[in-house]
């Protein structure tokens, strides 16, 4: 029997976790003909892709790149409808702006190819073509990872041996084994241009001296594709998904902490998920029966607080060898007056790259002071984000994953050491990107930690993200979303399969329907016909 299919078609099936994940799974398994609910702890759905409003100001809680728009298309089509219909999206240009410590001005990179190639051979000689090659190079791996890899369960591998992955076997081997970072170097001597082909390996929860320089292919996204925004911040998604997944009959119940998985034994001498234990809004003990169950929880949270010992699949020892991604000080202000030396999306990178990285995930972690860090300003695109002559900031500080670092608090009230992290990184801003008086001009601020983490959304070590894309720990290496020792249980989200990232979490979503059917095949789901212009 394949691992986590159960001896019938299930009738009825309950999720565990209300973030886009739990969210687009329920959809599509109502979709499929389930009775579905949906299980969020928390008092609104979203998790990691959260908001908060305050004082006429609305923050992004969560992720804020939106790429791979084709992913969500191709989502959104399986559901009868489309991005274009659901969702406003607005081409950023620049796509961002990196301010370089100790250099007096910062570079914007632009939202096409072509003035991205311009750019790029303005900041070293011969790089523009270079860089022609580089993307060449990124769009052809992206098109093999996504017709091969990144829908695939790995239930099978026979699928995997075809032509167009056996011919570029060689290369890939050695895309798998050298590090992003020497990648880059053998190929560009410009730090800026280094650090800017670098970073993507953040949006994976790692570095780019130790993620695969086969997520060069992240470059594309960027630099050839370009970074789209949707109009209304990217809580919006929940909204809209959340809507197609009750649209389709799915039940979505706030404040419903699950305690259990609940199994029973089998002839076979395997275990069969029958639904889930939980506490419910007012703190009851209750019980919901199901044929199915998947956790868009963290994988570490369902397998060691969800499962008795003998039956799971990641019990506390593989933990103990995993590399989790990294935590993160977040900090949300509301600004008085205008920051036009902040585009959309920006980035500050301190010249001791390697070392910033290393004390965020070698053996001997600490806080990088300065950080490199990342800013979001949507009250640049989306007026709503912020009341008039206001500006809404989110910052993004990469720290290691650690709780103990502490949680964070509104207008200074979280732990004091977090707190003065917070006003490092605030003056640090300040002093970059020549913005002398940010601090005073602030009227709103809220921090968060990693302790934050682990308290609202079970994570992992308190990281942001999930396990880190190291070699060990992509594609097939990562893991199962099937579990091997209980049928009908499933898995989805980050910390599984294919990987971290809103894309992702929506492709990992449609591999709980492909585990249901059944189906080995390593590329996307048919889209249906459309019945009409506008299903939804």
């Amino acid at each position: 029997m394949t691992p986590g299919k159960s001896t019938s078609s299930p009738r009825t099936a309950v999720v565990i976790g209300g973030g886009i994940t739990g969210l687009a799974t329920a959809a599509l398994l109502a979709r499929e003909g389930l009775d579905v609910t949906v299980l969020e702890k928390n008092s609104t759905p979203g998790g990691r892709t959260g908001n908060w409003e305050t004082e006429g100001f609305r923050f992004d809680t969560g992720p804020s790149w939106y790429l791979m728009p084709e992913v969500f298309d191709h989502f959104f089509r399986l559901l009868g409808t489309s991005a274009e219909e659901q969702l406003e999206l607005v081409q950023l240009d620049p796509g961002y702006r990196v301010y370089f410590e100790d250099e007096a001005a910062p570079v914007d990179v632009q939202a096409t190819r072509a003035k991205n190639v311009e750019l790029f051979e303005s900041l070293e000689p011969g790089a523009g073509a270079r860089l022609e090659k580089y993307l060449d190079s990124a769009a052809e791996v992206y098109d093999v990872a996504k017709k091969r890899f990144l829908y695939s369960t790995f239930a099978s591998f026979l699928p995997l041996l075809r032509p167009d992955v056996l011919s570029r076997g060689p290369r890939l081997a050695k895309l798998l084994l050298q590090p992003l970072s020497s990648f880059v170097a053998k190929r560009f001597t410009d730090p800026r241009i280094r650090q800017i082909l670098g970073y993507p390996a953040v949006f994976l929860g790692s570095s780019p001296f130790t993620t695969p320089s086969m997520y060069h292919l992240m470059s594309r996204l960027d630099l050839s594709d370009g970074v789209l925004y949707p109009r209304g911040g990217f809580h919006r998604l929940i909204t809209v998904i959340a809507s197609l997944a009750e649209s389709e009959g799915v039940k979505i119940q706030l404040e419903a902490n699950v305690t259990a998985i609940r199994t029973e034994q089998q002839g076979n001498g395997r275990a069969r998920a029958t639904g889930v234990e939980y506490r419910d809004a007012a703190g009851m003990p209750a019980v919901l029966d199901a044929d199915l169950v998947v956790s868009a929880a963290d994988l570490h949270h369902t397998e060691t607080r969800l499962l008795p010992a003998q039956l799971q699949t990641y019990p506390p020892k593989y933990w103990e060898s995993r590399i989790p991604g990294p935590g993160g000080i977040l900090l949300h202000l509301g600004v008085r007056g205008e920051l036009p030396e902040l585009a959309h999306h920006t980035l500050l990178f301190t010249k001791d790259w390697e070392a910033n990285f290393e004390k965020i995930f070698g053996k001997h972690t600490s806080v990088p002071d300065p950080a490199s860090l990342y800013i979001c300003r949507p009250s640049a695109t989306d007026e709503d984000a912020a009341p008039e002559g206001h500006e809404n900031l989110f910052v993004l500080v990469p720290v290691p994953s650690d709780p103990a670092l502490g949680s964070g608090g509104v207008d200074g009230a979280g732990d004091p050491r977090l707190e003065a992290m917070a006003d490092t990184v605030i003056a640090q801003i300040s002093g970059w990107a020549g913005i002398p008086d940010l601090a005073e001009r602030i009227t709103v601020r809220r921090t968060v930690g990693p302790g934050d983490f682990t308290a609202d959304f079970n994570s992992w070590k308190g990281t942001l993200l999930g396990p880190a894309h190291v070699l060990k720990q992509s594609a097939f290496l990562r893991g199962t979303n099937a579990s091997r020792k209980v049928d009908g249980l499933l898995y989805a989200g980050g910390s599984t399969l294919p990987g971290i990232g809103l894309p992702m979490c929506l492709i990992s979503a449609e591999l709980v329907l492909k585990r249901l059917r059944g189906d080995t095949s390593t590329e996307a789901l048919p889209e249906p016909p459309r019945v009409s212009e506008k299903t939804h």
